[in-house]
């Protein structure tokens, strides 16, 4: 039974999606990574709405045509954009895009690395998560339980998508590296009601990467923006303990690569050290690239020209043969 906030939430995501789409080659601009389809982690909605549904807002915030930077807020209906890969080896990536847990940029964290991905034969799925700052009940775990669903789901409809669903790897950028990597401490972590039979599927990577990730959530170390996002204006000790990703690693942590620019004027190099010592106490297998050029948000696009260029394809090397491609 589907009853009418279920029904509108469903034309918000059709709409979405069609102003994504409909926005990928204008004015002459270069034809932009396209998703396939996307598929909703709540058929029924989202649970923990606390009022009315927040609206979809995307802002482009590039001056580039041939270089598009969008940022959507809003996100009412939770959800992954497929994109499937023309040759696909059977491995897949969630990509989960930063935006400081106020925002999603899911071009250049989103889209073009999907594309980059499609092209070495790996699926990818771009995840548009939940605000946690947007209205919604129990606010702080809302972005992990919007990516515990997600790689459910994917395990799930692994066949159709034609991907092992023991080769699936979890990417996160800044605050998304901060999902990123609570994922791969607390994914195990109940927080959400089980809906179907979608959530008896693991919801563990195989493999994560957090890129300059946001991990901790003590001043000064941590971001501030995604500190007050995620936990409100005045957290409590326990609760920056709480949500911090380096203090939920534990041997059960999946393989983990990490990278980070030494000069990120956002986010501190520090997040990323936190977390290396504590794979390492706990005995995960990890590796990381530690830049000295390459300032925040670089993904793809702006690190061209800077030491951090590389990340990509040590990436590949680093994963390649724990997934068997």
């Amino acid at each position: 039974m589907i009853d009418r906030r279920s029904i509108l939430k469903g034309s918000l995501i059709v709409s979405a999606a069609a102003t994504l789409s409909g926005t990928a080659a204008r004015g002459g601009a270069l034809d932009w990574p396209k998703p396939q389809g996307s598929r909703l982690l709540w058929p029924a909605g989202a649970p923990g709405l606390l009022g009315a549904a927040p609206r979809e807002e995307i802002t482009e915030r590039s001056k580039d045509d041939q270089h598009k930077d969008r940022a959507i807020t809003g996100i009412a209906a939770p959800r992954i954009d497929v994109f499937p890969a023309a040759k696909p080896n059977g491995a897949s990536v969630l990509l989960i895009p930063g935006g400081g847990y106020a925002r999603i940029a899911f071009d250049r964290e989103g889209y073009e690395m999907a594309a980059w991905f499609n092209a070495r034969g790996i699926t990818a799925f771009v995840l548009f998560y939940r605000l946690p700052a947007e209205g919604w009940a129990d606010a702080a775990n809302v972005p992990l339980a919007d990516a515990q669903r997600a790689v459910r789901l994917i395990r799930t409809h692994a066949t159709e998508y034609a991907i092992d669903p023991a080769k699936l790897i979890v990417m996160g950028f800044s605050a998304g590296g901060h999902l990123c990597a609570d994922l791969a401490g607390r994914f195990a972590a109940s927080v959400h009601t089980l809906v179907d039979a979608a959530d008896t599927a693991s919801a563990r990577p195989n493999l994560v990467a957090p890129i300059y990730p946001v991990v901790s959530l003590t001043p000064p170390i941590a971001h501030g923006g995604s500190r007050t996002n995620l936990l409100g204006a005045h957290p409590t000790p326990g609760a920056e303990a709480a949500h911090a990703a380096d203090r939920h690693i534990s041997p059960d942590t999946p393989p983990c690569f990490v990278v980070h620019a030494m000069d990120d004027p956002v986010v501190p190099v520090d997040n990323s050290l936190l977390l290396l010592a504590a794979l390492r106490k706990a005995g995960v297998r990890c590796e990381a690239h530690l830049f000295e050029k390459g300032g925040h948000g670089f993904a793809l696009r702006n690190a061209v020209g800077l030491p951090a260029h590389v990340w990509s394809e040590l990436f590949m090397n680093w994963a390649a043969p724990k997934l068997g491609l």
